[in-house]
């Protein structure tokens, strides 16, 4: 078993940047292990979202926090189409998410300290957060949902575990 070695002098946004782009590959793996696209926009006695939804809705969500308002690049978030969104291919839903692990990353990598450590632009949560803080609460999100999407993955497909790609 290899055992990675850390740069102790990596910085957090080097650190997060690494992180993130490491699970939007696993959530472009969960995608393309569906067995058929029919399955990915089944949901499960229970649940309200399908795996599509979730990915559509991670998708929105981080190109709106980390890449418009982190990042300044250019995006109209259609907030709703997450959930209300049904059936495009799993492929198409793949390619739509191909440059999420290069672009997100890019723009947490390129955050100095000074600018974590700035109250974050759009304070959606009770109390004023940092861009620090609020890359954490949006990694804890995105996590929360990837997890979801495996397993309603393995529900709907009756399916096992993906084994991820060595990242």
């Amino acid at each position: 078993m290899r055992v990675p070695r850390y740069n102790t002098q990596m910085s957090f946004s080097q650190e997060m940047a690494d992180v993130y782009a490491r699970d939007l590959k696993r959530l472009l793996q969960e995608i393309e292990a569906f067995p058929s696209d029919d399955a990915l926009w089944r949901v499960a006695p229970g649940v309200t979202n399908s795996a599509g939804n979730l990915a559509l809705h991670l998708e929105g969500n981080l190109r709106e926090y980390i890449g418009r308002q982190l990042g300044g690049v250019a995006y109209t978030r259609q907030r709703p189409l997450e959930f209300s969104s049904k059936g495009a291919p799993a492929a198409a839903l793949a390619a739509q998410m191909r440059d999420l692990p290069e672009s997100i990353s890019r723009v947490i990598a390129g955050l100095s300290n000074a600018k974590l450590d700035e109250p974050f632009p759009e304070q959606g949560l009770p109390q004023q957060r940092t861009n620090r803080l609020y890359l954490l609460h949006l990694y804890g999100h995105f996590n929360y949902h990837l997890g979801q999407i495996d397993y309603l993955r393995r529900i709907v497909t009756e399916g096992k575990a993906v084994d991820f790609a060595n990242l």
